[in-house]
Order: C-alpha cells, then structure tokens, then sequence
C-alpha cells in the first residue's frame, strides 16, 4: 500500500460520515434546525454500525472542582469523533475554536464540523495529536 492510500484509510471514517451527512443533506437542504439534522445524522449512522451518541454533557472543571456549566457535544461517534453540526451561512472562527475547545477538554483524537448551509454542505476534519495537543487540518489526498 503506498502512502498516499495509507493516509487515506486511516481517515476512512471521516468519509463514511461526511457521505451520511451528504444524504441528510440532499434530503432535507437547507433550513432546519441543527437537532433535525443531529437525529437523521444518529439514525443513519447507526444503521452503519457507528455507535452514536447525541447532546453529550461535557462538564467544565476548575482544578478538581466541577462548575455549574456544561456544554454539549452535538454528536460523539464511536467514543472518539466530536461531531459539531451546524446550519448557518458559513463556518467561522468561533465555531471551530467550539470544536477545537472540545476536543482538548475531552482530550479526544478526532473532531469535525458539518454546516447545512444554504450553498452545500460543507465539512472540516481535524486531528488532535495526543502528546502535544496540537490540532491539524485533515486533508484527503
């Protein structure tokens, strides 16, 4: 197997669900709200075998202290993708420190962010490297 097809196999996955979320997409378009799309997003999914959860409580600590805040995670698949979905013009800044902010509290390898957007669907696949916590942009070649 050369390097190229390497690469491209060890994020498989990132396609498996980009392609549902391509189906949901072409289904219902744009203009719902994101939790429509989260539930069609879990049902397909999990007919694929990926175990699925949505709206998971991340806590927020302080030193060893939990806080009254939580946030939640729109989509955790298979106990290590975050999934963020949205349903807005375009993915900006904030939206994906949301998801890199997440990925670094939970300390989990994988994130991305869907948008149902008026012009397409639009996804960005991250990978969060586990001894130094830096974040990268996953391209398939």
């Amino acid at each position: 197997m050369d390097l190229i097809e390497e690469h491209n196999n060890k994020y498989r996955f990132f396609r498996d669900i980009t392609g549902e979320a391509m189906r949901v997409y072409n289904k219902y378009h744009y203009g719902l709200l994101e939790s429509a799309y989260e539930a069609a997003m879990r049902y397909l999914l999990e007919l694929k075998g990926y175990k699925v959860e949505r709206q998971v409580f991340l806590p927020i600590f302080w030193d060893d202290v939990q806080l009254d805040q939580t946030y939640r995670m729109d989509l955790v698949i298979s106990g290590n993708i975050i999934v963020e979905l949205k349903s807005i013009n375009r993915i900006e800044t904030p939206q994906r420190r949301q998801l890199w902010n997440y990925m670094n509290i939970t300390h989990q390898p994988f994130g991305m962010i869907i948008n149902f957007s008026p012009d397409g669907l639009y996804s960005e696949w991250y990978h969060r490297h586990p001894e130094t916590g830096v974040i990268d942009k996953i391209k398939l070649m």
